[in-house]
C-alpha cells in the first residue's frame, strides 16, 4: 500500500469512525455538536494561528492561486444553479442552494487534515492562503444572494445592510480571528505559547471525527437525483476546471496540486446552513453533502493521482 493510499484511508477512516459512533448511539447528537464546535471554534483557529506565525509563504503566488480556484468556483456554482432551475425545474432560491452545494468545498473539517496528511505543512500553508479568502468570498456571495432571493416580496435590497451583515459575520468568525491574530503575533515576533501547539495538534483528528458525526446527523432523505447531479459537479467538474486554470496560469507544482485537491473535496456543512437561511432545499443540501463525502473516498484518490501525474 502506497503512502498516498494509506493517508486517504486514514483520513476517511476517521470520518467513518465518527459516523459509526453516531449511528450506534455510542455518542449522542449533542456530543457531535460539541465536538464540531471545539474543532471549528478552538482547534482549527489555533492551527491557522500557528501556521500564520511559523509559515514561510515565499514562492506562493496568492493572486494566481485565488484567480484559478475562484474561477472554478464561479463556473461550478453557475452550473449547479442551472441544473437545479433548468433540469429539475426548481425555483431561484433552490437554484442558489444547488449552486453553493456544488461549489463550496469542505476546506476546514475535511480539507485541513486532508491537506496536512497528503502535502504536509508546506501544503497547509497554501491551504491557509485559500482559507483566508475562501470564507469572506463565499460568505459575501451567500449574503448577497440571500438578500436578493431570501427576502419577502415587499422588501428591498439595502447595500448597507448587506455590507453590515457581511462584516459582522466575518469578524466574529473564529477562523478569520485565528488568521488575523496569527499575523499580528508574527509581526510582534513573540514565541508561541506551548498551549497553542498542543491544541493545534488536535485539530486534524478531531475535525475528521466531527465530520463523521455530522454526516450521521443529516443522513439522506429524498432528493437523491438532484443530489447526485450536484455531487457530480462538485467532485468532477470543479476539480477539472481548477486543473485547467492552474495549468493555464502556470502555478507552482505544490500550489497547483493543493488548489485542485481542495476543489475536489466534497461539500461541507456551510451549504446546509445556507439552505436553512433560505428556508428551502435543506434536504437537498444535506443529501448532497452526505453523498459527495461518501463518494469522495474514491474521487479524491483519483484527483490526487491526476495531479501527481501532471505536476510531479
Amino acid at each position: 500500500m502506497t503512502p498516498l493510499t494509506e493517508t486517504v484511508l486514514f483520513v476517511f477512516s476517521l470520518v467513518a469512525l465518527g459516523y459509526l459512533a453516531g449511528l450506534t448511539g455510542y455518542l449522542k447528537p449533542a456530543s457531535g455538536e460539541g465536538i464540531s464546535e471545539f474543532a471549528v471554534n478552538v482547534a482549527m483557529p489555533l492551527l491557522l494561528f500557528q501556521t500564520m506565525v511559523n509559515s514561510d509563504f515565499h514562492g506562493v503566488a496568492p493572486w494566481s492561486l485565488w484567480s484559478a480556484y475562484f474561477a472554478a468556483v464561479a463556473v461550478t456554482w453557475s452550473a449547479g444553479h442551472l441544473v437545479m432551475t433548468r433540469l429539475f425545474g426548481r425555483d431561484a432560491r433552490a437554484g442558489i442552494v444547488g449552486g453553493v452545494s456544488s461549489a463550496y468545498s469542505n476546506v476546514v473539517l475535511l480539507g485541513a487534515p486532508f491537506i496536512l496528511g497528503i502535502f504536509g505543512t508546506s501544503g497547509f500553508e497554501v491551504l491557509s492562503l485559500l482559507v483566508s479568502i475562501h470564507l469572506p468570498v463565499m460568505m459575501m456571495a451567500s449574503i448577497v444572494l440571500f438578500e436578493m432571493f431570501g427576502r419577502r416580496d415587499d422588501e428591498s435590497v439595502h447595500p448597507l445592510r448587506v455590507i453590515r451583515n457581511f462584516l459582522r459575520r466575518l469578524f466574529v468568525n473564529p477562523l478569520i480571528i485565528g488568521i488575523l491574530a496569527g499575523l499580528a503575533w508574527r509581526f510582534i515576533g513573540a514565541p508561541l505559547p506551548p498551549l497553542v501547539d498542543a491544541l493545534a495538534d488536535t485539530a486534524g483528528p478531531v475535525a475528521l471525527f466531527a465530520m463523521g458525526l455530522s454526516l450521521r446527523r443529516f443522513g439522506i432523505s429524498g432528493n437523491v437525483r438532484p443530489a447526485l447531479a450536484l455531487s457530480a459537479l462538485k467532485l468532477f467538474l470543479m476539480p477539472a476546471l481548477a486543473l485547467l486554470a492552474v495549468w493555464l496560469l502556470g502555478l507552482p507544482p505544490l500550489t497547483a496540486k493543493v488548489a485542485v485537491v481542495v476543489a475536489a473535496l466534497p461539500s461541507g456543512i456551510n451549504s446546509y446552513l445556507i439552505a436553512v437561511q433560505f428556508n428551502t432545499g435543506q434536504a437537498l443540501a444535506s443529501n448532497q453533502m452526505t453523498i459527495a463525502t461518501a463518494s469522495a473516498v474514491l474521487t479524491t484518490s483519483f484527483w490526487l493521482t491526476v495531479v501527481l501525474h501532471v505536476f510531479g
